[in-house]
């Protein structure tokens, strides 16, 4: 969601330059795919985001039985032509399930152990300013316990949040190593507990984790961290309108343009153009694949019982503010939800010009995924954007 503080931060350092078995079965597309009537629940709920101020939004239910989508607004301001349902979008943060995924593949292959520290793997590259990879763990990596600083965050001037500098930096890509090098040239939040650094509880949103992450995944198979997501998760799945980009900017047909306002700004800024990071948040997919994903996840299909359990070992995630009570897993957010027994498993993401946000139940049978393609930076029509696209959630799911 755009209301937890991570999301905001990331935006603004991104202005500023700052297999096992079960992976070989293939999802099970929805039977049917059907747009919902004009007055079901989910249409209404998507008439009512836009409602907000949003140019446009899709959301796709998928279940045993065949998927639901829904749509309002246009695919640019000024223009009559709807918004596609099948757009393209960037997913932002919700590349971290993704990545976790991936590592916990390796744990279950035996080729890794969530126990095992950063040094192990990179050995030098979290050091200096008090930071320490001989204190860090995977489990701490993908369960936001490190205590790394958020390498977005680090230097960052709000007064450089502007158009002007969007553009600047639309086309500036970093490599993962440059981030790393920028979070560790400060001292960390905290350092995980020497006896027992996995254990550790304290939390705090970095995006700088899941940058590791995809380092350490590279170190272990000696492959791109890209070509492990594609082998592993998009070709076994089917999912083909999900990929990464590597360093370009730019997103495929069909697409919605995306929009920011940016703080002081009355108007809102095209910002379809951007980089979206790495292992952190660079996915690309469409509301389809991204459902398909989830329900293959968490039914199974993508990890064995024993990882899959790990991923759902949750600690308090008090600075996270979508709803009361989200707990944070491996690379997935958990929250209650009145009406559904076990709560819902979700992430989010904010990029440039679009926000994602997704759920699913425990068991897998329902998803739920949409992408808004405006981001407001603060202010009550981003908080009533964030409430009605969580009302929409967990209607869904209900």
């Amino acid at each position: 969601m755009i209301t937890r503080r991570a999301g905001l931060a990331a935006t603004a350092a991104a202005l500023l330059g700052g297999a096992v078995a079960t992976t070989e079965a293939r999802a099970s597309e929805p039977r049917a795919r059907r747009s919902g009537p004009a007055g079901s629940p989910l249409q209404k709920n998507v008439e009512a985001i836009r409602a907000a101020g949003v140019s446009g939004v899709i959301a796709e239910v998928q279940g045993a039985h065949g998927s639901t989508r829904a749509r309002a607004g246009v695919a640019e301001l000024g223009s009559r032509g709807p918004v596609p349902h099948d757009a393209y979008y960037r997913i932002g943060s919700d590349t971290k399930t993704f990545t976790a995924t991936v590592v916990l593949q390796l744990v279950g292959e035996g080729r890794l152990k969530l126990t095992d520290t950063v040094e192990r793997w990179l050995p030098g590259v979290v050091r200096g300013h008090g930071n320490d990879g001989r204190r860090i763990t995977v489990a701490n990596l993908l369960r936001q316990t490190s205590g790394l600083n958020d390498y977005f965050a680090v230097g960052a001037d709000p007064g450089e949040f502007t158009p002007d500098a969007y553009r600047r930096n639309r086309f500036r890509a970093q490599r993962p190593e440059e981030q790393v090098a920028a979070a560790v040239g400060e001292p960390p939040g905290w350092l995980p507990d020497a006896d027992d650094p996995a254990g550790e509880r304290r939390w705090g949103y970095s995006n700088t984790n899941y940058v590791v992450a995809g380092l350490v995944v590279e170190a272990v198979t000696g492959r791109p961290w890209a070509q492990e997501v594609h082998e592993r998760i998009i070709e076994p799945l089917g999912l083909r309108h999900t990929f990464t980009p590597g360093t370009s900017p730019y997103l495929p047909l069909p697409t919605a343009t995306g929009y920011t306002y940016f703080p002081k700004e009355t108007g809102p800024t095209d910002t379809t153009v951007g980089q979206g990071g790495g292992a952190d948040g660079c996915v690309i997919s469409t509301t389809h694949d991204h459902g398909l994903f989830l329900r293959a996840l968490f039914g199974g299909r993508l990890l064995r019982p024993a990882q899959l359990a790990a991923m759902r070992e949750t600690v308090p995630a008090p600075d996270w503010i979508p709803a009361p009570g989200v707990r944070y897993g491996l690379g997935i957010a958990w929250r209650p939800v009145p009406g559904i027994a076990d709560g819902i498993w979700f992430h989010g993401g904010t990029s440039l010009g679009c926000v994602s946000e997704c759920a699913v139940t425990s068991d897998g049978a329902t998803a739920v995924t949409s992408a808004a393609f405006t981001l407001r930076l603060g202010g009550p029509e981003q908080e009533e954007q964030s409430v009605r696209t969580l009302r929409m959630v967990e209607e869904a799911l209900r």
